[in-house]
């Protein structure tokens, strides 16, 4: 029964991770669609633009889609030590707000 149930679990943490790979995929996959089709702006022009407007050092990058718009997240480690969290419009690179964690 243990031998069993324990194979059952592995085999069903053996196909989440498989689906969780499928997932990061399709959604690298997404983000390269949309870059390319100029609807999300590359880090490349994101960054430079982060930097001058928020002093400190970027420590983790996020992107994803909500109600049909492409936002990227940054957290980032300001010059005083608090912790930001950085919203940033994909398309125009706009900063729509600031949390401190």
């Amino acid at each position: 029964m243990r031998v069993t149930s324990l194979a059952m679990l592995i085999s069903t943490a053996a196909s989440a991770a498989t689906d969780a790979r499928e997932d990061d995929r399709e959604r690298r996959d997404a983000v390269r669609h949309a870059v390319e089709a100029g609807d999300v702006l590359p880090l490349s022009q994101i960054l430079p633009r982060l930097r001058g407007r928020i002093a400190g050092d970027v420590t983790g990058i996020d992107i994803e889609r909500q109600r049909g718009r492409w936002r990227y997240e940054f957290r980032v480690i300001g010059r005083d030590g608090r912790v930001l969290e950085v919203y940033v419009d994909a398309r125009s690179g706009e900063i729509e707000r600031i949390d401190e964690k």
